[in-house]
């Protein structure tokens, strides 16, 4: 299984924060303080991932609830793994994450992303990127 990363945790967190401000600055949302719970003691134990297998069943409904509110593939219709290629031109994954990604966790479909977004090589990050946006799939920041 793949391990969660914490900017998404942070990601989700700044995500629940905006659906649900606190009302007096103090209290937090059940899915905040679930998702701020798991970021604290990953940054206490100077962890850059938590199992997803592991995870406290709020705090990953909340991660998957912001989960759902992304693209869910880099795709941009240009996939060179279909002409040979081991690593798609295009979107960036290899042929194997092309082939198993309706079957891949939502943990393991970040973690691609991350890569992806990581190497910055994939024309969907480039000459392609306007594409992405048409296809209603925005190009994941390179801030991670």
């Amino acid at each position: 299984m793949a391990g969660i990363h914490i900017t998404d945790i942070e990601a989700a967190i700044n995500y629940w924060r905006e659906k649900k401000p606190s009302p007096d600055g103090v209290t937090l949302a059940p899915e905040l303080r679930a998702l701020a719970e798991v970021y604290a003691l990953m940054v206490f134990y100077h962890e850059d991932e938590a199992d997803e297998t592991g995870f406290p069943s709020k705090a990953l409904a909340a991660w998957r609830a912001w989960y759902d509110t992304t693209a869910d593939t880099p795709c941009i219709a240009i996939c060179s793994t279909s002409q040979g290629d081991e690593m798609c031109k295009g979107c960036g994954r290899t042929f194997e994450e092309v082939q198993h990604w309706p079957a891949m966790t939502p943990a393991e479909k970040r973690c691609t992303w991350r890569r992806i977004t990581q190497e910055d090589t994939a024309w969907r990050f480039g000459r392609y990127a306007d594409r992405a946006l048409e296809n209603g799939k925005k190009p994941e920041s390179t801030d991670l």
